[in-house]
């Protein structure tokens, strides 16, 4: 008698996805790129800085020095990979391309939108969002204090949620970092060390950013 052993299906790699404007990238960012690549079980996070985002009433730095700065912030977490294409691409930047794109170039992986409470509440104004939803796991960064909460945000609750999504949550220590409180300090020509990564600060000082004209 033949016994054929079943084999399990292998695990497919998590890969993460971080998108922001990154203008500039601080130290929470930098937190929450590590919490996500230790504790949400990742291969790899790629880091998207914003191209022409069609959501920003501000005119962002230029993609030059905000892809700069986010190469210096992310050289510090292992497994961060900073990823051009958003920046390179032409017109408004959508994620939905851009989760389009990783899935094509990576049909073996498990793809993970990272973002922040008040993003996963705005979900159903972005660009393809169900589609989004069919493509990856959206990961949430929520504040730990407010863990187990009656008011947490409930992600079922959508209007118009797909069946099949998928969310899960990121546990953070709430630190009240604003990156427009930063360029506002480094236009006074305050210290921002304590901020941002100091390749960070060296950056902006040196190349006169957020000052005034």
């Amino acid at each position: 008698m033949v016994q054929v052993q079943s084999q399990a299906a292998p695990v497919r790699p998590r890969i993460g996805v971080f998108g922001g404007a990154f203008d500039p990238p601080h130290l929470t960012h930098l937190d929450l790129a590590r919490a996500a690549l230790t504790r949400a079980g990742l291969a790899e996070l790629r880091i998207f800085p914003t191209g022409q985002a069609w959501h920003k009433a501000r005119t962002l730095s230029s993609a030059a020095d905000r892809l700069a700065m986010a190469r210096l912030a992310f050289a510090e977490v292992p497994g961060a990979v900073v990823d051009a294409r958003e920046i390179e691409r032409d017109g408004p930047t959508y994620t939905l391309d851009t989760l389009r794109e990783l899935q094509a170039e990576r049909p073996d992986a498990q793809l993970v939108l990272m973002m922040g409470t008040d993003q996963a509440r705005a979900l159903p104004t972005w660009h393809g969002w169900q589609e989004i939803l069919s493509i990856a796991i959206v990961l949430i960064a929520a504040r730990a204090d407010l863990a187990g909460a009656a008011g947490r945000f409930d992600p079922r609750t959508l209007p118009g949620l797909p069946p099949g999504a998928r969310f899960e949550f990121l546990h953070v220590t709430p630190v009240d970092t604003s990156a427009t409180d930063i360029r506002a300090r480094a236009g006074r020509g305050e210290d921002i060390s304590s901020l941002v990564p100091l390749p960070v600060a060296r950056y902006i000082d040196q190349h006169h950013l957020y000052r005034p004209a």
